[in-house]
Formats: C-alpha cells, structure tokens, sequence
C-alpha cells in the first residue's frame, strides 16, 4: 500500500491504495462518491466515467497513480440537488434518466464535451456519447438534453 493525494471535486484527499487499484474502487469505497458506478470494469460502457484534467476518463481501468497531480472531478463536484450543474439541470428537465445507471457516464462525459464544444449539433453529441452504453434506451432524452445544456451555456 502506498499514500496518494489526490485532488477530487476540489478538495485535497489523502488515501493508501495499491499503485494500480482502479480510480473508481477509491472514489467509491474510500472516498465514498457514489456518482461514478460500476458497470463491466474493462472500460466499455461508460457508467464509471470522471473528469480527469478536463477529459472523460474510464475511472475503472485508470489506476489511482495515474490521477496524482490531476483535477477530478465526479457527478458529486459538479453540482448538488440544490444547484445542479446546467448539464444536471438540462438532463433533468428532458426527464432523460430511466433507469438512471448510465447518467453518470453520460453526463459527465457530455459535460467534458460540452466544455470543448460548445456548440453542438446533434449529430455531434450523438458521436461524442456513442461509446456510452445505455440498456434503457432512452439515447432520444439524452441527447435533447445535452443539447438543451448546450443551449443554455
């Protein structure tokens, strides 16, 4: 076991983790995020997505060493029941969770696409989550409502 500092949600957190412990197994079990979830743990369906130095990253096959000196950020930093973040807000407005397993992926996956571009067209949003996997079928919500956040910025 080894320290590790990292930065998560903008706070300074301090951890003993093996080197190679996947990002999600931390913010989950000893940070206690629960917005980043477990779905296949090979990095495929999106439902463990972060923000790590303004990136989606796959928290569940990115190692805890690899996040040292980096910004990550979960569903939990962007912003709360009180004051969602404008993607939390657009998502629940369209009423574009089902099951809600995937959001986690999708927002912040369309959260760090939205900072890059801001000006989407559909058929952008729809390439930029194509790799997010969504059981429930509720992809025609999803993308209203990364496009009702886009318009929002």
């Amino acid at each position: 076991m080894q320290d590790f500092t990292l930065i998560v949600n903008g706070h300074e957190q301090k951890i003993k983790a093996e080197a190679d412990s996947p990002l999600l197994y931390v913010l989950r079990n000893d940070l206690n995020l629960k917005g980043p979830r477990f779905g296949c743990g090979l990095g495929q369906c999106g439902a463990c997505t972060v923000i790590m130095d303004g990136n989606a990253v796959r928290s569940c096959i990115t190692p805890v060493s690899v996040a040292v000196g980096k910004t990550v950020t979960t569903l939990e930093g962007l912003g709360s029941s009180q004051h969602p973040d404008k993607i939390q807000q657009a998502f629940i407005d369209a009423q574009a969770a089902q099951c809600g397993y995937c959001i986690n992926g999708m927002i912040m996956t369309a959260k760090a696409f939205l900072d890059k571009h801001p000006n989407p067209t559909a058929d952008d949003v729809r390439q930029a989550l194509a790799y997010n996997l969504c059981r429930c079928g509720t992809h025609v919500r999803i993308v209203d409502a990364v496009m009702r956040a886009a318009k929002e910025a």
